[in-house]
């Protein structure tokens, strides 16, 4: 990490590529070569990150990664990271590793963009509530600020649940930097008729 890396994370001038429309419940999900859809008749859950170092990217990986491990029989499980995969590599090394988790590179955003994920506002990155959940992870949750080696701070997350049949039932672009979503939720979502229980983190 150095300075002009960090400095570099809060350039807001980017361009999105080809930036798809924001896909809601209900939509057919894009297939692409690192999600085919449906994936082998086999639901799943995929999580486009923030980049590697903020820690609501971290919080939301870490989630995934318990609920991946009770649930991977049944369901893939899906990180995108547009960060690079030097610097992913050395945030997944940092925050205890990739566990069950399918770990995808798109350091080009054009998967992001696929889902409809582009480029946030200044209210989504830097409102009152996500600069003090900032604190709230720190201190509850031991969860703080790791360097930037790339990617950007305006690049929007989100997380998706898609059924067997390629349809998007759960989840969507995140309303604002802090918003992760319930993971167990989604697995009840497509798998109503299974037990849910997740290991604490």
């Amino acid at each position: 990490m150095t300075l002009a890396t960090e400095i570099s994370s809060w350039n807001p001038f980017f361009t999105t590529p080809n930036l798809g429309p924001e896909l809601k419940i209900g939509d057919a999900a894009p297939s692409s070569e690192q999600i085919p859809v449906p994936s082998n008749k086999k639901p799943f859950i995929v999580v486009f990150l923030r980049h590697c170092g903020c820690p609501f990217a971290e919080k939301a990986f870490k989630q995934l990664r318990s609920t991946a491990e009770d649930n991977y029989n049944d369901i893939h499980f899906y990180a995108v990271s547009h960060s690079d995969e030097s610097a992913t590599a050395k945030w997944l090394e940092a925050v205890g590793g990739q566990g069950k988790i399918q770990m995808i590179i798109d350091d080009s955003r054009q998967l992001y963009a696929k889902w409809g994920l582009g480029h946030a506002s200044l209210a989504h990155v830097l409102n009152p509530t996500s600069l003090g959940e900032v604190s709230k992870l720190k201190e509850e949750e031991g969860i703080d600020m790791r360097p930037t080696e790339s990617g950007s701070r305006w690049q929007e997350g989100g997380s998706f649940a898609v059924d067997e049949n390629g349809k998007i039932i759960w989840g969507g672009k995140s309303e604002s930097a802090e918003d992760i979503g319930d993971f167990q939720e989604a697995v009840r979502k497509l798998l109503p008729d299974e037990p849910c229980i997740s290991k604490n983190l």
